[in-house]
């Protein structure tokens, strides 16, 4: 290169003019830019020489105030037309000549900046330019376009992040939910921590990023790991900071489909057919229907009354939900699905839609209500002498919670003898059944519940009113299950095997009370679900199935299908192999909705704890978890919570001792305790 020779270079992938001033060594040469800078380049870094003239730094801008004119890019669409049909190449004076009829060195270099600038007509080879097909230029041109429009959406995108990072209400397009659900997606493997016991770092090198992801936080500045995933949708107000992660990893469904609404809303204004046409009409009973004051699906009831004859018979009056759903209808399908309705500390996740779950499936107060119902008449040690089930027509009268009746059995009221009827024959039914060899364990539990994100947490206490509603509950189930045997129907009985429990004298070394309770439990088996009739050790019953909960359990609605199916004198909605497959798959789902359950009222559990770290807990010590290392299982009676705790002494079962919490973290499922030590005065 000679000295004054005007050369276009590259910094930073910007174009850049600059004059040859001199030799910089055997191969390179110091080119000053219009400001006066020097650039040392080697000949490969020079993209373009302008021919001809001895140019000086300060001219620099007059020669592109010449070059502006000619550099319309639309101009080359011109070119191309005349060139694409021979396929000729071009160089950029030849270019020039073509687009402007001239090719001094203003026309040459404008025709070069559109040539290597251009991303749809032509292609660089060597130092020509040749034109591409129509194809090809058809499909750039849509490339490009797609490009764009995505350039487009990432700004637009990124214009809403800023606002909502602000706290300014944003409307979210499709395209955004798309991003922010494969955010969701991503940031729900955090879920994993409690299950493996893996740290952040580990969870994200084993589940890198997907490309949605990437390129999000990418273009938001932030690390693309879940954590960073969770965060991010914690500040634009997507999440709240307490997203149930656990509910979000399973297959739980939380929204009900489209189809199911429209089919809810159908029913409720053509009412179907009703199957059973001829129901027993027993509006005359007082009904008594008993749950906690927040309990929305109400789905049992209560009555007792006298015989001719002067025997007393007790009715438990059940939810009759498939009085709107049929076998294998869009509602049944979908509630198989769910298995179960999902009750969390934050609310529940109904198995229906509560426009019929809420509405007229349940025993609502005053209304007259479709139930199947079941008459029984007790021995007088306790033992079902006689029953019959109905589908049947009731009118609830009193919609009670168990502190109401707790209080009417205290006090005696003389104006509802019914209801300690009823509590005389549930203590009755309760010894009998122990004396069937049923077991008896009792442990605080907690009921958890979070509104406008305070937690509350109250102990259930085993109540006599909830001693009455779980007796006659459980009855009902020892009817359905008769009623299943004896007729060799198909039912989804429930059984538990004989526990093996410790001896009596080794028991007796245990203290009284919980560690006993504790140790008894561990040695309680699992419950078993089959098409035959079990024995069910636990309850100290014979045969038994679940009957009582069909708006909340599937296996409770199968129960009633296959019931109310035989009472009319039908064939059974399921053989005893589909009823086999079906349960197979409700059982595979409401084992998931437990554990969903038990995972989110743990992060609750931990999460009050965290917000009272400066409390004293009064603690029992209930067993060993490993006592080589001294971590203990301990009670926080207070509080009806049971976990995990290392002790940095020697301690005994049963010993109560004062802990404060110094560390949880819900989202790592990590608590630790630390135990206060009294000094002797």
């Amino acid at each position: 290169m000679e000295k004054g020779t005007l050369v276009e270079f590259r910094v930073g992938g910007d174009r850049r003019l600059g004059v040859v001033d001199r030799p910089d060594g055997k191969s390179r040469w110091f080119v000053i830019d219009k400001g006066g800078q020097s650039h040392s380049l080697a000949p490969r870094q020079v993209t373009y020489k302008v021919d001809g003239g001895d140019y000086k730094p300060s001219q620099i801008d007059s020669f592109l105030e010449q070059v502006k004119p000619y550099l319309d890019p639309s101009s080359l669409e011109v070119a191309w037309e005349l060139l694409v049909e021979d396929g000729e190449s071009v160089n950029p004076q030849g270019m020039a000549n073509l687009l402007f009829s001239e090719s001094e060195a203003p026309h040459s270099y404008a025709a070069y900046c559109l040539l290597s600038d251009d991303k749809v007509y032509f292609k660089q080879k060597g130092d020509n330019y040749e034109p591409r097909s129509a194809n090809q230029v058809a499909e750039r041109k849509h490339q490009l376009e797609v490009e764009a429009l995505k350039a487009k959406g990432q700004k637009e995108f990124l214009e809403r992040v800023s606002q909502a990072l602000k706290g300014e209400k944003v409307e979210w397009q499709r395209h955004d939910r798309h991003r922010l659900e494969a955010l969701e997606k991503y940031a729900a493997l955090l879920a994993d921590i409690p299950r493996t016991g893996v740290n952040y770092e580990s969870l994200a090198r084993a589940f890198p990023p997907p490309a949605p992801v990437l390129e999000t936080m990418g273009m938001l500045g932030r690390q693309a790991t879940p954590q960073g995933a969770f965060q991010l949708l914690v500040d634009l107000c997507w999440w709240s900071p307490h997203e149930n992660l656990f509910l979000r990893r399973s297959s739980i469904p939380v929204q009900f489909p489209t189809k199911v609404i429209e089919v809810a809303q159908q029913r409720l204004q053509a009412h179907p057919p009703d199957l059973d046409a001829n129901r027993l009409d027993l509006t005359n009973l007082k009904v008594y229907t008993i749950d906690d004051e927040t309990t929305t699906e109400i789905d049992d009831g209560l009555s007792w009354d006298k015989l001719a004859d002067g025997r007393e018979r007790l009715w438990v009056h059940i939810a009759d939900p498939s009085r709107w759903v049929l076998p294998e209808d869009e509602l049944d399908l979908d509630a198989r699905k769910r298995g179960s309705t999902v009750y969390l500390p934050t609310g529940m996740v109904p198995m229906f839609p509560e426009l019929l779950a809420t509405g007229p499936m349940s025993l609502v107060q005053g209304e007259v209500c479709c139930a199947l119902s079941f008459g029984v008449v007790l021995n007088e040690n306790g033992g079902v002498e006689e029953y019959s089930i109905h589908a049947s027509l009731i009118k609830p009268t009193y919609r009670l919670t168990y502190e109401d009746v707790d209080e009417m059995l205290e006090l005696g009221v003389t104006a509802e003898p019914e209801i300690e009827a009823i509590a005389k024959w549930a203590r009755q039914r309760k010894t009998w059944r122990y004396e069937q060899g049923a077991v008896s364990i009792s442990m605080p539990e907690a009921m958890i519940k979070v509104r406008e994100d305070e937690i509350n947490i109250d102990v259930l206490d085993d109540s006599m009113s909830r001693q009455l509603v779980a007796e006659m509950m459980i009855l009902a189930g020892e009817v359905a299950a008769r009623y299943g045997k004896e007729n060799n129907l198909p039912l989804p009985f429930r059984g538990q095997p004989q526990p093996e429990l410790p001896p009596e004298e080794e028991l007796l070394l245990l203290p009284a009370g919980f560690v006993r309770a504790c140790a008894m439990r561990r040695c309680m088996p699992k419950s078993e679900m089959s098409i035959t009739p079990l024995r069910h050790a636990g309850l100290g019953l014979d045969t038994y199935t679940q009957a009582t909960s069909p708006i909340r359990r599937y296996s409770d609605l199968l129960t009633h299908f296959q019931i109310k199916a035989h009472l009319r004198g039908d064939s059974p909605p399921f053989s005893a192999d589909q009823l086999r497959e079906v349960m197979m798959s409700v059982i595979s789902t409401t084992q998931e909705v437990t554990m969903v359950e038990r995972q989110t009222n743990r992060y609750w559990a931990l999460e009050y704890l965290r917000r009272h770290v400066g409390n004293i807990w009064q603690v029992t010590v209930l067993m060993w978890l490993r006592e080589d290392s001294n971590l203990a299982l301990i009670l926080i009676e207070e509080l009806g919570l049971q976990l995990p705790m290392f002790f940095k002494r020697i301690v005994k079962l049963g010993e109560q001792v004062s802990v404060k919490v110094i560390l949880a973290d819900p989202q790592k499922d990590i608590i630790q305790f630390e135990e206060i030590i009294y000094q002797q005065a």
